[in-house]
């Protein structure tokens, strides 16, 4: 009743913040009244626990002939408390009992901007569940003990941001007796010296808007750039295949796999607000995103020991490789690869996708499901081209240091050390960023150019492309002369 009576006064007074508190209060005092009468006369010991619509309450009582050994711990969802009830009973000639309550829908009358402080420019989150504890039908209520709340988190903490355990003192959200005893990301414990309404409050300082919205610019404005640069490449490999004396199924299938992740995330960030809601939906976007990013690392590897093969053979680049591995048996190792390592990712840590961002939560080091597979497959990479440098050497001492293949093999070893780097510079930078509006600039210029840096290294720098261009040109003269 209590809880349908609160959905109803949100509705109509949810723009007078008075009214808020006043509907907060009343809702307090009359769920109060009737938990308490839930509570009855007891020799031994009670436990009661029931479940409604936006609230969850827990009544624990002990008589006088209770044996209790330990300190009672009560759990409702996500939060628990711990109170001394054994030292508590002994006040009260053996009898007492304690109810605790959780309000889920709370947090919408007693805000969190409710929470005065000396600092009036913050942003206030409230990163809890408002919980309440009372001491019904009990005469001596003080504490001999502070209460202990351990509150799980609802949103993601910022670094940069202030936790604070606060309580409700009639119409604001005060500190007095509550002082925060630990935390980690997803989880902080709270001591309180008395008993009350209690909630976990985080303030952050409010970002610029103008930064904000410029920085959105500037991120779908070169990511859309990258795409019309990966878009040509792929037009370019397309229309050239015929004339490239090299496998291009491993660069083809990267281009492919950068070109739908870096589509993803614009769309994905461009409706940001409309999908963050939608939980399932934005933790699959998320585990899209990881699953092709991982994919073009995994075909970068793939490309650098089809080159390994081809230097050590030194034979025709194109014809050697379709002899050790089909272009069948690429796509299915190109995209078998990341497809495990994001089921395995799934299956260890199911909640680890879908941030507020629709990307790998940071929570237990998820975020080092991406980041650990891309730095050992760059790592694996320097080793290939350090192999390659070597047998290059050798190669030069039996052959003549002009000879083509040599040449196109030097070129070629060039173009994957720099596309490397275009590919697993940005990410590395990403592990630095915390919060520097600098660097994360420099992150969204890299990330979002790697179509055009492969547009120019591979289709604008080869000379077998620029070669047919020129052959296009003055086809295209000679028709219309």
């Amino acid at each position: 009743m209590v809880l349908n009576t609160q959905e109803q006064l949100l509705k109509l007074e949810a723009a007078n913040p008075e009214k808020l508190v006043s509907y907060g209060n009343a809702v307090l005092n009359t769920t109060e009244k009737l938990v308490s009468t839930l509570v009855t006369p007891t020799e031994t010991s009670y436990n009661l626990s029931i479940s409604l619509k936006g609230l969850d309450l827990q009544v624990f009582a002990v008589g006088p002939n209770a044996s209790m050994n330990k300190i009672p711990q009560l759990s409702l969802g996500s939060t628990q408390m711990e109170i001394d009830l054994i030292q508590i009973s002994k006040n009260n000639n053996g009898s007492a009992a304690v109810a605790f309550m959780s309000y889920s829908n709370m947090n919408s009358m007693l805000k969190p901007s409710f929470f005065n402080t000396t600092d009036n420019d913050t942003v206030k989150t409230m990163m809890s569940t408002v919980v309440s504890a009372t001491l019904p039908k009990t005469s001596d209520t003080r504490l001999t003990k502070p209460v202990n709340f351990t509150m799980k988190h609802i949103k993601e903490t910022d670094p940069n941001g202030t936790l604070s355990c606060v309580y409700w003192k009639n119409t604001e959200w005060v500190v007095d007796g509550c002082y925060l005893v630990q935390t980690n990301s997803t989880h902080t414990v709270c001591s309180c010296v008395h008993l009350s309404t209690f909630a976990l409050i985080m303030q952050t300082k409010p970002s610029a808007e103008t930064s904000d919205s410029l920085l959105e610019l500037l991120n779908t404005v070169l990511v859309s750039v990258g795409l019309v640069f990966l878009s040509l490449t792929l037009l370019t490999f397309a229309v050239c295949r015929r004339h490239l004396r090299m496998n291009n199924t491993p660069r083809i299938n990267l281009c492919i796999s950068l070109l739908l992740a870096h589509l993803i995330f614009l769309l994905t960030q461009k409706f940001i607000h409309y999908i963050q809601p939608l939980q399932l939906l934005c933790a699959v976007l998320a585990g899209v995103l990881h699953f092709f990013f991982l994919s073009a690392f995994v075909w970068m590897l793939i490309e650098a020991v089809l080159l390994f093969i081809s230097v050590k053979n030194l034979t025709k680049i194109r014809s050697k490789q379709k002899e050790v591995l089909g272009w069948k048996c690429l796509i299915i190792i190109g995209y078998i690869i990341p497809l495990v390592v994001v089921g395995v990712s799934v299956g260890l840590f199911p909640g680890g996708y879908g941030s507020e961002k629709c990307w790998l939560k940071m929570e237990r080091g998820f975020n080092y499901s991406f980041l650990a597979p891309v730095c050992v497959i760059l790592s694996v990479n320097v080793i290939i081209f350090v192999a390659i440098l070597f047998m290059m050497r050798s190669a030069l001492a039996a052959l003549n240091s002009s000879h083509s293949q040599i040449n196109q093999t030097k070129i070629l070893v060039f173009k994957m050390l720099v596309q490397s780097a275009i590919l697993g510079c940005p990410w590395i930078l990403g592990l630095f960023i915390n919060g520097s509006p600098v660097l994360e600039m420099v992150f969204i210029f890299l990330n979002s150019q790697q179509g055009t840096f492969i547009f120019l290294v591979y289709c604008v720098l080869n000379q077998e492309v620029r070669q047919q261009y020129r052959k296009w040109a003055s086809s295209c003269c000679v028709c219309k002369k």
